[in-house]
């Protein structure tokens, strides 16, 4: 018999032995289940499956958490609040079977173009959440960050272990390339990345710039073709333009304060008698 088994409160003694197995959830939950059991006739073994039920789920609820903390995601982000209506050229079949990600296990690349605000970097956090739920490790990060990253970390000579965390992690995310003209170093450094990855791991870009403007980027057109072989030779390309989503939003913010202005216009009128305003 294990040590203590025989002595000391039983519920101590199962609270100790629960938290050695690490098993939280039975730790939480064993007692009023052992009620709801009983009062439903459940026999032990149905007991047991509940409580190693509601264990798992909570284990993958919190497992799920971690890998979307390690994404380091400025917001978390779905498809239930994006507005596909917004952005009629996008192709939703298509989107929605990327959230199921198949892409991943193939190791095919997402690339979203398309002009500032209309959604791409909802649909990249959004296509990064479905992977952690998948069960993938997923990186997020902006362009001009990840090159600042890897010219720190080459600076400090700890690039090839940088390198390394990049190629393993099996989604990685990375946006707004095109906003931020990159030095010719950056540009190699980050070309360097995405060809270590190349068919080893998924990787989502979303650019502001078409293929045939990433060269203002890049600075160089023998590094942006290279690039481009690398990206495009198993990709899903989502064409996102449109109007801006952020002005459309502050357009509707605009206009109910307008139409209350062109309200009170209409219903104030001067007296003529006396030249007071008053109400109509």
């Amino acid at each position: 018999m294990p040590t203590g088994t025989t002595s000391g409160t039983p519920q101590v003694l199962l609270a100790h032995h629960l938290k050695q197995l690490k098993l939280p959830t039975v730790l939480r939950e064993y007692d009023k289940v052992a009620r709801e059991c009983a009062r439903d006739g459940v026999d032990h073994p149905r007991y047991l499956l509940r409580l190693i039920e509601l264990e798992l789920i909570d284990r993958e609820r919190r497992t799920v958490e971690r890998r979307i903390r390690a994404a380091r995601f400025p917001a978390v982000k779905s498809f239930d609040t994006f507005d596909f209506a917004a952005i009629p050229g996008l192709n939703k079949m298509l989107v929605l079977e990327l959230a199921r990600c198949g892409y991943i296990l193939r190791r095919e690349n997402i690339i979203a173009l398309g002009n500032s605000g209309t959604g791409k970097t909802h649909v990249a956090l959004a296509l990064g959440l479905a992977a952690c739920q998948k069960g993938f490790s997923v990186t997020f990060t902006t362009a001009a960050s990840l090159v600042n990253q890897l010219l720190e970390a080459r600076d400090e000579r700890r690039l090839l272990r940088l390198q390394r965390d990049l190629q393993a992690v099996k989604l990685l995310i990375v946006d707004e390339l095109g906003y931020v003209p990159l030095s010719p170093t950056g540009a190699e450094l980050l070309f360097e990345t995405f060809s270590q990855r190349y068919e080893r791991g998924s990787t989502i870009v979303t650019s502001n710039l078409p293929f045939e403007d990433w060269t203002s980027v890049l600075g160089s057109e023998r590094l942006t073709g290279a690039l481009l072989d690398r990206l495009t030779h198993h990709v899903s390309i989502l064409a996102m333009n449109g109007d801006s989503y952020r002005l459309k939003q502050s357009a509707g913010r605009r206009r109910p304060t307008a139409a209350a202005e062109q309200n009170q216009a209409t219903t104030e009128r001067v007296d003529p008698d006396t030249g007071e305003i008053t109400g109509g």
